[in-house]
């Protein structure tokens, strides 16, 4: 096993013990993910990020509120987040009830009572009774002042933010409770949720990114543990490609050059 990684004692929790080891955990684009064995015994899981995670342990209660199955937070310092260490069999049939559960908790407007992260970036989370303006404004056109997005592309989304993009989703949206960032890579074991970027927001965002093209698809079990509670929408093929937006352009802010043709093939696909 790897030594622990020193640079960040500095951070660590002071109400927890310190790692004797550590050996990092795949996945983990933005924050560094390790298993470590503590002085005391325990076998932790420790994420350092480069961003107050403060608003991830805001969202990972929200989510356990909600009867979503995270992992229990150990211990909290600026920049670093001590969780219990998780493993077992998938439950995905569980699993899918517990989004459906999560997307059946309900707010009174789209937004969420602080601003929290995704990956790198603020993301921005003030409440607004319109569903076609909280996405448009704070999950579109908030990443259009980014530099390392080329000026044809900013001017086709500024066009589609002016009227066309907002014109696609419905007025009549409900605002749930959503994860912001479920896929494969933040499910563990096919049993529990990590990472999430909470806000209320039409369960739809969900939906667009998990459901959408991806190397590692959800399961079919996941699907029927869903809709047992909660069918998917109809007519959803359009509005999933408008509402994929938001990830398209931060998957452009964290990605750069490559992760343009995807962006540029679903405005083509929207005529934008």
């Amino acid at each position: 096993m790897d030594a622990p990684q020193r640079d960040d004692d500095t951070d660590w929790p002071a109400d927890l013990p310190a790692p004797v080891t550590e050996q990092p955990i795949g996945g983990g684009l933005v924050g560094r993910t390790s298993r470590a064995v503590l002085t005391d015994g325990r076998v932790v899981v420790v994420k350092r990020c480069p961003y107050p995670v403060a608003g991830e342990v805001d969202g990972l209660a929200a989510l356990a509120a909600a009867g979503v199955p995270t992992p229990s937070v150990l211990a909290v310092s600026s920049r670093v987040l001590v969780l219990e260490h998780v493993h077992g069999e998938p439950d995905w049939p569980a699993l899918g009830a517990a989004i459906a559960r999560l997307h059946r908790v309900t707010g009174e407007a789209f937004g969420w009572h602080r601003d929290n992260y995704s990956g790198r970036f603020p993301q921005h989370n003030p409440f607004s009774a319109r569903w076609p303006e909280f996405f448009t404004e704070h999950r579109v056109r908030v990443h259009l002042s980014d530099p390392r997005l080329p000026d044809d592309f900013r001017h086709r989304l500024e066009r589609a933010c002016d009227g066309p993009l907002p014109a696609e989703l419905p007025d009549e949206a409900i605002p749930v409770l959503t994860h912001g960032d479920l896929w494969t890579g933040n499910i563990v074991d096919g049993r529990w949720v990590v990472d999430p970027e909470v806000s209320f927001a039409d369960r739809e965002l969900d939906l667009a990114y998990m459901l959408g093209p991806s190397r590692y698809p959800l399961p079919a079990e996941f699907w029927t543990g869903y809709t047992a509670d909660l069918p998917l929408p109809v007519d959803f093929e359009r509005r999933a490609l408008v509402l994929g937006l938001h990830h398209r352009l931060l998957h452009v802010r964290h990605f750069g050059d490559r992760a343009l043709p995807a962006l540029d093939a679903d405005l083509t696909a929207l005529g934008w």
